[in-house]
């Protein structure tokens, strides 16, 4: 006779759903109990009530389960049905933000189903299953139609503002000049400047040349040919003129970082077509050698993007190593090593490009009739012999001119180049990145431009010296801490002018000791005319920046489909400007609009509007708890919870020091360096872009202190990303900024997916033709571990597009490190290859040997987290 148990029910076997039903009871008890706990405390910051309740369930159901009774079975089936019916409820259908929501939940369901043998059923069982009915219908009925409209209803209400902290004693801020709203100046029209204000084998990979050494000395070439005496080539020539030249085309040639010195990423060969591009095959591919290695390990991040004229490919690598390769093949004609030493790499080892200048006074046959030049992480101007590498004596010394000239103080890593200097009248126009969040006290933003046959000094903007546009005096230094240049310019030969994204001050979080001209010129375009150095007009996107809003982007020039002569502009908060490339006058109207004032340190100083544009913005709506993210309840939940601790009152909300407050969209954009194509054929922009806040606090001064935030030239200059407890030496706050918003135990990002697009663009009313997502999981996942999901998420991404005739544009740029061809006029994908490196570059597309190559980097970068590789390869259809 079968013995039964006091409440009538079968004692369990115990077997191992037995001991499963057990652990299962502590883990979810356990989950409950943070779940509810965290719930509760979201709740009292205003927030959802799912968690209060769904860790309710899953504590009850972790009792239960450890009890081995069947109605923590029953429980936790309500509490799923209630978190799927919430979840829909909030977000939807869509895929990713439902899987922090329903994922896990789902796998401990199929956990406790395994459990289901050892369960049993107890005389409460019928009190329990009324129980859990009641705690059901409070869960459905409570957080989904009420409590969320509730969020939602909070969200759409400003909050608190908690009072400003007081500047410590021990770094006392200088009085804050006043911005009153009337001087704001209106983003619907440039300002214009007085007078007065003037101042390898095919298909195989080869290694570098063997006979290629890498030189001794920094005047050392190695070539492929015997160097060329003086007395053969080389013949005295006067400065370049200054006369407007015929401008290099794009075609068979990519002869500029962007194209051509307008920059619109755009090529009229159409030998490779929407229909035909999904044959494309890897034709040659080369490694230059540099990786890196030693004090130069985890700093990589060339972003090089090569150039092509005539017979040779020219590139420069993370080192500045420059090379001139056979476009057809890929074989290394020549290489030149500045010898770069690895403390002069500042936030990253970066060269974006070099520049191509043919002299058009010059013998054919002279020496540097044609030169290849290129700024260096060391802060030199270096010019090179375009047939042999060999340096151009009669520039500068030797070859080479001294950037730090009049600079003043600074040590290797803080006044760094990384961009190509541009090319106009004859002039060669640089910048230069300044290391930012380092000091107040900085190496100076002045933009110099230099003859490109001599080397000499032509002019120099110093916006804190308008009346002096050469050299400073003997003992004198260009003014430090400006608004400096460390992107690429743009330039028109036919107006003369060079047009210059200009960066922030050296502090990029704090304003209060910024002079008048700084807050007139930061984070502004400025035209320049490149033959005198004066001022033309200067537009500016954002007023008193405090957001680190820099313009990273190249601007475009562009005949507009009425045609009228623009420059477009880009920007990291996502706005796209279009400009009177003659005037700086706005084509679109320009709205400025009220803007959060208040919350931050230096109440009153902000500026109470920011120029919106009326063309077109890659901006989002305004972030909501809802929108918070994670890869399971718990991490969204603590998110979520971090979202109402912040002080967050939309775009431009003003920087805190009493706690965190959030960026929309943070420093990577919207648009960065990778900047737009433009195709004028088929009135058609392509931008890619970034969707992710910064999470930010400021530190005070004698906290920093505490921390060891030093300046580099203190000896700080720990490797970290940028911002990332920055010291902003003389000013009251130091900085740590948390870019992208990412968890620190499993580098998940705050907020949901897409974090990267790509947009087509009506070029002559700024309509969205179509916006996708760009990137797939693949190589993404928590803790660093790749998902292997091939499928489309919208990943971070740094690099440009290009356009084609054919009606193919190409990008890299995502962190899943993935090359792809889109068609220009739908979006939709025709092709993609994976690539041996993170693709944060540009590519480009030229023709050699009657062939239509296209051709990557892809280097890699650190703070991208995507593989560094040597490699350049190039891309072609198969040869008939």
């Amino acid at each position: 006779m079968a013995t039964t148990s006091p409440h009538g029910s079968e004692p369990p076997r115990k077997g191992l759903s037995y001991w499963w039903s057990i652990l299962l009871g502590i883990v979810f008890a356990a989950l409950g109990l943070v779940l509810a706990a965290g719930g509760v405390w979201l709740v009292a910051l205003g927030g959802s009530w799912y968690y209060v309740c769904a860790g309710a369930g899953l504590l009850i159901s972790g009792i239960l389960l450890f009890g081995v009774n069947i109605g923590g079975f029953w429980v936790y089936l309500l509490t799923w049905i209630g978190t799927l019916i919430w979840a829909f409820w909030e977000v939807g259908a869509d895929l990713w933000p439902l899987v922090p929501r329903v994922v896990a939940p789902t796998v401990l369901l199929i956990a406790l189903i395994f459990a289901l043998p050892a369960l049993r059923r107890r005389r409460q069982a019928g009190v329990l299953a009324g129980f859990a009915a009641v705690m059901a219908a409070a869960f459905v009925l409570t957080p989904a139609p009420r409590a969320m409209a509730q969020v939602a209803t909070i969200a759409e209400e400003p909050q608190d503002t908690a009072q400003e902290p007081t500047a410590p004693d021990a770094a006392p801020a200088e009085a804050a000049p006043e911005t009153p709203a009337a001087d704001t100046p209106a983003a619907n029209t440039a300002t214009p400047e007085t007078d007065t204000e003037a101042n390898a084998e095919t298909t195989e990979t080869s290694e570098p040349a063997a006979d290629t050494e890498a030189p001794d000395t920094a005047s050392d070439a190695a070539t492929e040919t015997p160097p060329v005496s003086l007395e053969e080539r080389q013949t005295a020539r006067p400065q370049a003129s200054r006369e407007a030249q015929r401008p290099l085309e794009s075609g068979p040639d990519w002869p500029a970082y962007g194209a051509t010195e307008s920059a619109t990423r755009y090529s009229p060969l159409s030998q490779i077509t929407a229909e035909n591009v999904g044959e494309l095959e890897e034709a040659w591919r080369i490694n230059t050698g540099d990786m890196p290695a030693g004090d130069t390990e985890g700093k990589y991040s060339p972003e090089n993007t090569p150039i092509k004229v005539g017979n040779s490919l020219f590139m420069c690598t993370a080192m500045n190593i420059m090379l001139s390769l056979d476009p057809a093949t890929g074989r290394e004609k020549w290489r030149y090593d500045p010898q770069v030493s690895p403390d002069a790499i500042p936030y990253g080892a970066t060269c974006r490009g070099v520049t191509y200048y043919a002299d058009p006074n010059a013998e054919p046959d002279a020496l540097c009739a044609a030169r290849v030049v290129q700024g260096t992480l060391d802060a030199r101007l270096i010019a090179v012999d375009a047939e042999t590498g060999q340096l151009c004596p009669e520039f500068g010394q030797e070859g080479m001119v001294d950037l730090n000239e009049g600079i003043g103080e600074t040590v290797p890593g803080w006044y760094a180049i990384s961009s190509p200097p541009v090319l106009v009248r004859g002039v060669l126009v640089t910048g230069a990145q300044v290391k930012d969040g380092q000091a107040e006290n900085a190496p100076s933003g002045v933009v110099r431009g230099y003859d490109a046959v001599t080397g000499e000094l032509v002019w120099a903007w110093d916006m804190g010296a308008p009346d002096r546009t050469g050299a400073p005096a003997e003992g004198e230094v260009y003014t430090r801490g400006t608004p400096n240049m460390w992107t690429i310019a743009a330039t028109d030969e036919e107006l003369g002018f060079v047009y210059l994204p200009m960066g922030n001050s050296s502090v990029d979080y704090y304003g209060g000791n910024r002079e008048e001209f700084e807050n007139e010129y930061s984070t502004s375009l400025v035209a320049i005319d490149a033959t005198t150095g004066e001022v033309a007009w200067h537009f500016q996107t954002v007023h008193y920046d405090v957001w680190d809003y820099d313009l990273g982007s190249q601007p475009t020039l562009i005949d507009m489909p009425d045609g009228t002569r623009a420059v477009i502009l880009p920007s990291k908060q996502g706005q796209i400007y279009v400009l009177n490339a003659e005037t700086g006058e706005s084509l679109f109207p320009v709205e400025e609009r009220e803007v959060p004032t208040t919350g931050g340190v230096e109440d009153g100083n902000y500026s109470p509007t920011q120029p919106y544009s009326g063309y077109a913005s890659l901006a989002k709506p305004r972030l909501e708890e809802k929108d918070m993210w994670g890869m399971s309840p718990i991490d969204q939940l603590w998110c979520r919870i971090q979202f109402r601790r912040a002080n967050y009152k939309g775009e431009y909300t003003p920087p805190s020091a009493d706690r965190p407050w959030i960026q929309y969209p943070g420093y990577n954009g919207g648009s960065d360096w990778g900047s737009i194509a433009v195709d004028p054929e088929r009135g058609i922009l392509i931008a890619n872009y970034n969707d992710m806040p910064n999470f930010n606090q400021l530190i005070p001064r004698d906290k920093a202190d505490e921390m060891g935030l030093r300046p580099i030239n203190e000896g700080g200059n720990p490797p970290a990303a940028e911002g990332a407890g920055d010291p902003q030496a003389g000013s009251p706050y130091a900085i740590n900024v948390n870019a992208g918003w990412r968890l620190g135990f499993t580098g998940m990002l705050c907020k949901e997916p897409p974090y990267g697009w790509i947009r087509g663009i009506d070029l002559a009313t700024g309509e969205t033709l179509w916006d996708h997502p760009l990137g797939s999981a693949v190589n993404n996942g928590p803790f660093g571990i790749p998902s292997m999901l091939p499928m489309t998420i919208g990943t971070p991404n740094n690099g440009g597009p290009i356009i084609t005739a054919g009606g193919v544009a190409f990008v890299a740029a995502t962190t899943d490190n993935r090359f792809r061809a889109f068609d220009v006029e739908t979006g939709e994908e025709l092709w993609q290859t994976e690539l041996p490196g993170g693709g944060q570059t540009t590519p480009i597309t030229y023709e050699a040997d009657g062939r239509q190559f296209v051709v990557i980097a892809p280097g890699g970068h650190h703070f991208m987290e995507t593989p560094v590789s040597d490699a350049v390869i190039a891309y072609a259809l198969p040869q008939q």
